[in-house]
């Protein structure tokens, strides 16, 4: 079965890439990575060379995984800067890597798409061989797949490669009806944290506009990414890894699949925003800025206004993004992610072996630690899709 390496998600079509697409996602589509390449975000300039794999049979795409040859580890979210110095320190180079991910999106699904029919086992073994023979090829360090669905991880893990787990805390929808459906399942003093929260924000002069499709004015994302890069030059000293253009693309090309929460004062002025993206069953937050700074402000936009979106939408979860234990109180359940790891140096194989087998246990641990600090009242088990 032939296969290829494209250097551009334009080398094929939207309709063969997204044909081969899960129902939902939206991280996976053509358009969501074409928009991260035309915007410049995603280059061999900044370090995030595009490098995509696809398998065809008879002349049609039968596979797909999206690809990058990364010249460092930024807007990765699983950490391996302490592997790369241990390389360092043996005199090897860990960069550059190939990595199948979704650039800057710590939020999992699918990385590899197959095409209805194909044998999935035999896919996985033919494409990581295809992977293998590349990196060797090319002379690079390995080959990571970051946030990919569990059942894909353990596919993967068969075929031969390393599974590495991280901790994530996100919100499941319980069939609510309203956010007082939520509340009523938090303990008393929990349920009256959250309330006295909202309530200062409330008596602070504060609106909040929910804003979709045709609503996402080239103005309005245009000041966004104003919030977005002052709040990376303040964390971080950059401008952030998203390019103007990049936002400039989510009103024509990506507006079914965002929502901007913008915050007003009671002049009317935008003095703060979050930007998510959602799908049929899940709201996932990314990115957050203000002009002027409020207590609780964060929360509320950034979580509660979300957990109100999400019931209004029927939408069973909600990804908060990477990190943060402040969302354990707030209801936001801790669950395992998971990425996978080969690398082409059979000694510094041995050792990150040994290390991902400890940290596992560490991250089981963690998880089963924070489960201890959410705030539902005896009796509300769990979700489902958290455990």
């Amino acid at each position: 079965m032939p296969h290829r390496f494209i250097s551009s998600i334009n080398q094929v079509s939207a309709m063969q890439w997204d044909n081969l697409c899960p129902a939902s996602y939206p991280f996976i589509r053509h358009r969501f990575l074409a928009a991260l390449e035309l915007s410049g975000s995603c280059s061999a300039k900044n370090g995030w060379q595009p490098h995509h794999l696809l398998m065809e049979e008879d002349g049609k795409l039968v596979a797909a995984l999206p690809g990058y040859i990364k010249s460092h580890s930024y807007g990765e979210y699983v950490f391996d800067w302490a592997w790369a110095d241990a390389y360092h320190r043996y005199g090897h180079e860990y960069y550059p890597k190939l990595i199948s991910a979704i650039p800057f999106t710590p939020c999992y699904g699918a990385r590899l798409l197959v095409a209805p029919g194909q044998s999935a086992e035999q896919l996985y073994l033919r494409m990581f061989a295809c992977i293998q023979q590349e990196v060797e090829r090319l002379g690079l360090s390995g080959w990571h797949c970051l946030f990919p669905a569990d059942s894909e991880s353990r596919r993967w893990e068969d075929a031969g490669t390393m599974m590495r787990l991280g901790c994530q805390f996100h919100w499941f929808n319980r069939d609510y009806q309203g956010f007082e459906d939520f509340l009523a399942q938090l303990s008393s003093r929990k349920r009256k944290t959250l309330r006295k929260e909202r309530q200062q924000v409330a008596a602070q002069g504060l609106r909040f506009e929910w804003l979709t499709g045709s609503q996402l004015t080239p103005e309005i994302c245009a000041h966004f990414y104003q919030l977005y890069r002052n709040t990376y030059r303040k964390r971080s000293g950059h401008d952030g890894y998203l390019s103007a253009d990049f936002f400039a693309r989510l009103g024509p090309d990506l507006a079914d699949m965002t929502l901007l929460i913008r915050v007003l004062n009671s002049d009317g002025d935008a003095i703060a925003a979050a930007l998510f993206f959602y799908d049929e069953c899940t709201l996932y937050g990314r990115y957050w800025g203000c002009l002027e700074e409020y207590q609780f402000l964060h929360f509320e936009t950034c979580y509660y206004q979300g957990i109100e979106f999400a019931i209004a939408h029927g939408l069973q979860r909600f990804d908060g993004g990477a990190q943060g234990e402040h969302k354990l109180a707030r209801g936001f359940e801790p669950l395992l992610t998971y990425s996978n790891h080969w690398l082409c140096d059979a000694d510094f194989t041995a050792a990150v072996s040994r290390f991902v087998a400890g940290e596992a246990q560490q991250v089981r641990a963690y998880r089963e630690e924070a489960i201890g600090y959410l705030p539902y009242r005896e009796g509300v088990g769990l979700s489902r899709d958290a455990t």
